[in-house]
């Protein structure tokens, strides 16, 4: 084993789970393998091909997928080749004459091949000695990227009854694994699986707003940088890589409408680094082995969290930082609802629906995104902070929710748990709604009493409960609302919770006063409205509204980002109206000699880290205060674990912050004891090490301190 992963490979060791998977196939066992992108699954089947007498048939879903695995195989010295549709009769006949006198250790073929009788009949007159399933998610109809065919794959087990199974994934719930295990009459073989957990991945969730500036934002110092930027429509995709290349960048498209010729040059520039930018749908990307991805970029919303991990995936493969970033919003949600309403079949329906929700709970989430994406395929994160995720590392500012978490509590119980979100929301605000009024919950006690709060925050204050374990939703199409067991504590007062404090929403997003626009820009600009509306014979307010034409006379924006900004101003309306606006308005400025207010921007990275330094300073304001971690967290409105966090960054940036009036001296010497046995990288197992009496908190201030000292003594 070692001597041919030197020889064909160039490695001297194996990843985690590697070496076990391999003897269990050279054993000529069936086997089942859920490994993350980047942990090395195609190695479990390729070295056992090479030790094997026969060939090894691996069935992959995508064409793109076979040629780079077989370009590298081929480039390591392995006898490997494909069978698809872009061959050539004449070229399918040369390579089935290499693979009838053994020259080929590995072969790749699409599931739709392999029943083709014919082709059936040949391969079983050859010496398979194993078949891998790659992608064999794809086999579940519960899996995200579900294919039909796929499912046909359990006669492999009638058709080559002697000849082992590998099924192999990246992406698979725990009701996934199951279904592939079922179809594939895996029944009592192992199962390895190895953590789903991308430590360098940093994954983050904006707010939609106006993507393109976003994106131009984020790329302004990442010219040189490999990246993938995923989109749900050819369109976009064509539109957003000619953006990018009128703005400077080495972009290119990605999707099915374009010629097989060129998907394969597009996608063979970006492997070789001939461009750093693919603008792409999900058709690109399965398979590919490019590690130096450094960025991968949803634009508008994949369908489930299983497709959004595995694309989320391809960055990073190296093992070095990268971010994975997704621009949300609920006009993409309502899209893909759209689309699921198109399918016929109830259940793909369903299943559609369930995993459309899914992913929205984790967009909207307030908690570590890594936890949220582990727990989905059935993996404990027990970490307080992942120090990866936007959640953790800019935490927004929490408050004592109780009394809001026992009035939608109280609500769904006394409306037994039999209706959705919106419905408990309109009984919470008093709605006078025909249904509300037919069920005689205008008569119940929860009844009206939630009128503090906007429906959006309402609905924000549900989600995360169901996120934090008090609630659950149950059903597809139409979720109800189910209490869990936890809920009770929180009814009876036992418990508290404390939620994330609702946004306060910017007057100048709205403009609710008129004193401070200018009113000779307004009229100006509503002049121009009118002529362009004349021209193209639509209403005026068709072009903009009001409002906008006020906020531009406010902020006077003079360029397209800046225009960006103003409430009621899309991608659409910015592309045909932005230029024309934006240059009246600076020769506005310019003939009155007016210079514009600083704008702020919703994503700039410098204004995040003053922000981010700013809150560390307020809790170093309030730690010389000689206030306790408790304390600054309840005056804060945050967490222990967050304000712990503060403190760390403190000391490792070189503040005089003691930790003794928090950590008493003799419990330090017991942390510093574990942490030197068991290593500074986990918390987990140190915790685990010292038992209850230690909170993470404490354990985190003494690590900064021995990291602290040691570079000083370095």
């Amino acid at each position: 084993m070692y001597t041919t992963l030197h020889k064909y490979f160039g490695y001297t060791s194996f990843f985690p789970l590697q070496e076990d998977i391999i003897k269990e196939a050279l054993n000529r066992k069936d086997v089942f393998v859920l490994m993350p992108t980047g942990g090395g699954k195609s190695l479990c089947y390729q070295l056992p091909a090479l030790l094997f007498d026969g060939i090894t048939v691996v069935i992959s879903p995508l064409i793109a997928l076979m040629k780079d695995q077989v370009d590298g195989l081929l480039a390591n010295g392995v006898p490997a080749t494909f069978i698809n549709s872009s061959l050539s009769f004449g070229e399918i006949n040369g390579r089935k004459r290499r693979l009838a006198n053994s020259e080929i250790k590995i072969l790749y073929i699409a599931p739709e091949r392999l029943f083709m009788p014919d082709f059936l009949e040949f391969l079983q007159g050859l010496k398979v000695s194993l078949v891998a399933i790659d992608e064999s998610h794809c086999i579940s109809e519960w899996g995200h990227d579900f294919r039909p065919e796929y499912r046909q794959l359990s006669i492999l087990r009638d058709k080559f009854p002697q000849v082992p199974l590998m099924a192999l994934t990246a992406t698979a719930t725990p009701v996934v694994q199951q279904d592939i295990l079922t179809q594939l009459k895996l029944s009592g073989c192992k199962v390895f699986k190895a953590s789903f957990n991308r430590k360098n991945l940093y994954y983050q969730i904006k707010p939609k707003d106006n993507p393109y500036n976003q994106i131009l934002h984020y790329l302004k110092d990442r010219k040189n940088e490999s990246g993938i930027i995923y989109c749900q429509s050819r369109k976009t995709v064509e539109n957003l890589a000619t953006s990018l290349q009128k703005a400077g960048y080495r972009a290119l498209p990605y999707h099915a409408g374009l010629t097989p010729e060129t998907r394969t040059q597009n996608q063979e520039r970006f492997i070789r680094d001939d461009v750093e930018i693919i603008v792409a749908t999900i058709a690109f990307g399965m398979g590919i082995d490019k590690p130096n991805v450094r960025y991968v970029i949803h634009y508008d919303l994949p369908k489930s969290i299983e497709g959004y991990y595995q694309e989320t995936g391809r960055a990073g493969r190296d093992g070095l930082e990268s971010d994975c970033i997704l621009f949300f919003s609920y006009g993409d949600m309502f899209k893909i609802e759209h689309f699921i309403l198109q399918k016929e079949a109830e259940n793909e329906r369903q299943v559609a629906y369930k995993q459309l929700r899914e992913l929205v709970s984790y967009c909207e989430g307030n908690v570590c995104r890594r936890r949220l994406l582990l727990a989905y395929f059935g993996e404990q994160f027990n970490e307080p902070n992942c120090e990866n995720c936007d959640a953790c590392l800019e935490p927004k500012e929490r408050f004592d929710g109780t009394i809001a978490a026992q009035k939608i509590l109280s609500c769904v119980y006394r409306v037994d748990e039999r209706f959705g979100i919106n419905y408990v929301i309109d009984i919470l605000q008093g709605a006078k709604s025909q249904k509300v009024l037919q069920n005689r919950h205008d008569t119940i006690k929860t009844y009206g009493v939630g009128k503090e709060y906007s429906k959006q925050q309402w609905q924000s204050f549900i989600r995360e409960l169901i996120q934090l374990g008090y609630l659950k939703l149950d059903g597809d199409k139409y979720p109800v609302l189910k209490l869990h067991e936890k809920s009770r504590n929180v009814l009876t007062g036992n418990e508290k919770v404390f939620l994330t404090k609702p946004e306060e929403k910017l007057k100048i997003h709205h403009v609710e006063t008129d004193k401070d626009y200018d009113p000779a820009l307004f009229e100006h600009l509503r002049s121009l409205r009118k002529t362009m509306a004349d021209r193209e014979g639509v209403p005026p307010y068709i072009i903009f509204h009001d409002t906008s034409l006020k906020e531009m006379s406010i902020d006077y924006p003079q360029s397209l980002l800046a225009l960006s900004k103003i409430s009621g101003i899309g991608d659409q309306k910015l592309k045909k109206y932005g230029d024309i606006f934006v240059k009246e308005i600076s020769r506005y400025c310019e003939q009155n000699n007016i210079t514009p207010k600083q704008t702020t921007y919703k994503y700039p990275e410098l204004s995040t880290k003053h922000e981010r330094a700013l809150t560390t300073q307020t809790t170093l304001s309030l730690y010389q205060q000689n206030l306790t971690i408790q304390e600054i967290a309840q005056k804060r409105g945050l967490a222990p674990s967050t304000i712990a966090s503060h403190l760390e960054k403190l000391i490792l940036d070189g503040e005089d912050v003691s930790i003794d009036r928090m950590v008493n001296p003799e419990k330090q010497n017991h942390i510093r004891r574990a942490l030197n046995e068991s290593g500074r990288e986990r918390l987990a197992p140190v915790k685990e090490k010292l038992g209850d009496a230690y909170s993470y908190e404490e354990i985190r201030l003494v690590r900064a301190k021995m990291m602290c000292e040691g570079e000083k003594g370095g």
